[in-house]
Parts: structure tokens; C-alpha cells; sequence
């Protein structure tokens, strides 16, 4: 059984930083290419980042580049984001997902984790 674990979301303050965390198990980790997709009521869903399966590439969306960096570490079946420079419309439900088979880059996703959710605010 695929589970992915995020933890890490919590309050934060504008212009301050997160590390997310998605622990995953149940499939081979450092064979799938990962994503970071949020999620705000009442809005679609925004893929913010996506990373190779030996975490060499990595792509992002343009509202986060230059300030939320995707990384993994595949010996211990963890994926990460870290976000630098928060502003309020980073709010969200963040959540960890694995893609499917093919490309890379591909938005067909397979598995997702519970979601953490993010809040930035004064």
C-alpha cells in the first residue's frame, strides 16, 4: 500500500520560510518522479513543483520560482519543499503526490498524501 506522510505546514508569518516534509512507503521511491501540488477552496489545484526521480531536475511553477526549492532524499524515502518568502497567497493545503508512469513531468498522479495544510498571515 502507497503511503505518503507530509508534515511541516503550520503558521507562518509573511516573508517567513517552511520545510515540508512527505515521507513515503508501500512502492520503489527513487523510481518516481514526484510533485507538490496545492490547493485552495473554492480554487483549482496549482502543481507548484515537480522533481525527477534521482531529484537532478526539477521544475516549478512560475508563481513560486526563485523561492520554493523541491528536493529529495532517496536512502531515506523523503521528499522536500522548502519555501522561502512566504506571502499570503501561498496559503493552501499542500500536498505530496507521486506522478505517474512516462515523462517525468507528467500530471498524471498516481498516489496522494492527507495533505498539510499552510497558512501565512500577520
Amino acid at each position: 500500500e502507497v503511503q505518503l506522510v507530509e508534515s511541516g505546514g503550520g503558521l507562518v508569518q509573511p516573508g517567513g520560510s517552511l520545510r515540508l516534509s512527505c515521507v513515503a512507503s508501500g512502492f520503489n521511491f527513487s523510481s518516481a518522479a514526484m510533485s507538490w501540488v496545492r490547493q485552495v477552496p473554492r480554487k483549482g489545484r496549482e502543481r507548484v513543483a515537480v522533481i525527477s526521480s534521482g531529484g537532478g531536475a526539477q521544475q516549478y511553477a512560475d508563481s513560486v520560482k526563485g523561492r520554493f526549492t523541491a528536493s529529495r532524499d532517496n536512502d531515506k524515502n523523503t521528499l522536500y519543499l522548502q519555501m522561502d518568502s512566504l506571502t499570503p497567497d501561498d496559503s493552501a493545503v499542500y500536498y505530496c503526490v507521486k506522478n505517474g508512469p512516462g515523462s517525468w513531468r507528467t500530471t498524471d498522479y498516481e498516489d496522494w498524501g492527507q495533505g498539510t495544510q499552510v497558512t501565512v498571515s500577520s
